[in-house]
């Protein structure tokens, strides 16, 4: 095979695919006409990937995870449960080694990495606080992880990573994702300016088999290679998409899918002089999109999406911003052709001001299904670092993010619909400070960005959890900005619902027994 391992050690820290359990019991008298009605309840268990952190010995990586508070787990509540963060195993290289002393090595550092398996590197003692860890250089492992029991609802995680010299320097930033079977990676590239790795985390026990498509302007890019990679039980490759075609191509659209188990996904881009970051999968194909949080100082912002389906998309492109709702002077449509991905160079387009970018289609009946992410660039030249804002899906109920910092944190709220109100909780600090609440209103059609008001006597990082109490759905992302050597690093994660409780229809029971 020609696909790429980053390292022997290739990880990817396991944070929370979610699953949900119930018992249904069976009602009596008055109360069986109401239980007959569904009822959300908080899932049982959770599970989270992420990738390895930096191949860079200069990266400096901070951890974080955070479950928020619910019923019950208040002073005095049940706590029990664990959510805890452990190395993934080790993936040795596809080439057979000869060499005995090698091998004897290879065999010897996969038996130490299976004995420090087991031994957390960040675990959860209580919601409602964050824990955070550290590791420096290129050799920080991958995790995975598993919360149970009152950690697991709203379970979230993520990792931050600096790295402030060299020819991809930049702040790298990724929410830890949910394993799954099914991903969208709209803006990813082969050019040879790109180095591009698809991070594969397998978080069971069992091995899982991947397939990669690359899409371009002109339909699908050839690939010999990118069918049934196998992702070892507990362990994540690395896979450099340019390794997979003979093509150099700068804007694609990256589908993976598994044919067995499952796995999560998330790109690591890296530009040569421009910077670096992750870019995690877009939401599900759909009519309409919304990438929220372009920051006000945006200097370029790249449009890119497909369309997956056998239907060509026309979608209206719009701005929410502060104000207001308009569409940006000769970029008002966007066209894309089945099978095939569109870019659209949407310039400074804020202008000085926060926004969102809103997909709609052109003909209400006509919603064909796409994709789309933004590739966000704040300064010029060598002083230039850029981000990826993917379309995410509604706040709804709650979301949480973790490693927020006393400074260079912008929490963006965006109602594509109707007028909303948000309740934005601000954790107690991994070292300690008092929880700080929050409430605003967000306008139909636009935008509010806000610096989170920090826990009093905050130390440490703390988490932000969203929300909505009224009104219409919000899309939310948080921008951290660290700036070094006078560049003004940033990155940017989306706030997805965090999946915290589960729908579980109530169950009536008639235990009677006919006589014959």
């Amino acid at each position: 095979m020609k696909f790429t391992h980053l390292s022997l050690i290739a990880g990817t820290v396991a944070l929370a695919a979610i699953t949900g359990f119930a018992t249904l019991t069976a009602p009596d008298g008055p109360a069986a006409a109401e239980a007959r009605a569904a009822s959300s309840l908080p899932v049982e268990r959770s599970s989270l990937v992420c990738p390895a952190p930096s191949t860079s010995d200069l990266a400096e990586t901070q951890y974080t995870s955070f479950t928020p508070p619910g019923e019950g787990t208040g002073k005095g509540g049940s706590t029990e449960g664990t959510a805890e963060l452990k190395p993934a195993l080790p993936v040795l290289d596809d080439e057979a080694e000869t060499d005995p002393k090698k091998v004897k090595k290879a065999e010897e550092a996969a038996k130490k990495a299976k004995a420090t398996a087991d031994k957390p590197v960040l675990a959860v003692k209580e919601p409602g606080k964050p824990v955070l860890a550290e590791a420096d250089g290129s050799g920080a492992p991958a995790l995975v992880g598993t919360a149970t029991g009152k950690l697991a609802p709203g379970w979230a995680a993520q990792q931050t990573t600096t790295v402030t010299a060299g020819g991809a320097r930049g702040l790298l930033g990724v929410r830890c994702t949910a394993p799954d079977t099914d991903f969208w990676f709209p803006g990813v590239s082969t050019a040879r300016s790109r180095q591009d790795y698809l991070h594969l985390t397998n978080p069971d026990d069992s091995a899982a088999v991947a397939d990669i498509e690359l899409f371009g302007a002109k339909g699908a890019v050839t690939s010999e290679v990118g069918d049934g990679i196998t992702v070892p039980a507990r362990s994540s490759v690395a896979v450099l998409l340019s390794t997979l075609t003979d093509e150099a191509v700068n804007d694609l659209t990256a589908h993976v899918t598994t044919r067995s188990g499952r796995v999560g996904a998330v790109v690591l881009t890296a530009d040569d002089g421009s910077g670096t970051d992750w870019l995690t999968p877009a939401a599900d194909p759909s009519g309409t999109l919304v990438m929220p949080g372009i920051p006000a100082d945006a200097t370029s912002v790249q449009l890119v999406a497909f369309a997956p389906g056998e239907n060509d998309a026309d979608v209206k492109v719009q701005l929410m911003g502060k104000n207001t709702t308009f569409s940006p002077a000769g970029n008002d449509t966007l066209h894309v052709k089945s099978g095939m991905t569109a870019t659209i160079d949407l310039k400074d387009i804020t202008r000085g001001e926060p926004g969102s970018l809103r997909l709609t289609p052109v003909e209400k009946d006509r919603a064909t299904p796409i994709v789309a992410a933004l590739l966000v660039v704040r300064g010029t030249g060598a002083k230039q670092e850029y981000a990826y804002i993917p379309a995410t899906g509604p706040v709804g109920a709650r979301a949480s993010v973790t490693d927020n910092r006393a400074k260079g944190s912008t929490l963006s709220l965006a109602a594509p619909g109707a007028e909303a109100k948000v309740k934005v909780t601000a954790s107690a600090g991994s070292g300690g400070g008092e929880p700080a609440v929050e409430t605003y209103t967000v306008k139909a059609g636009t935008t509010t960005a806000v610096t989170p008001k920090p826990p009093a006597g905050l130390k440490g990082s703390y988490a932000l959890t969203v929300e909505t109490v009224s009104g219409g759905p919000v899309h939310a992302s948080r921008s951290l900005v660290l700036p070094a050597g006078g560049v003004q690093m940033f990155t940017v994660q989306t706030l997805p619902d965090d999946g915290g409780t589960v729908v579980v229809p109530s169950a009536q029971q008639d235990l009677s027994v006919l006589d014959d």
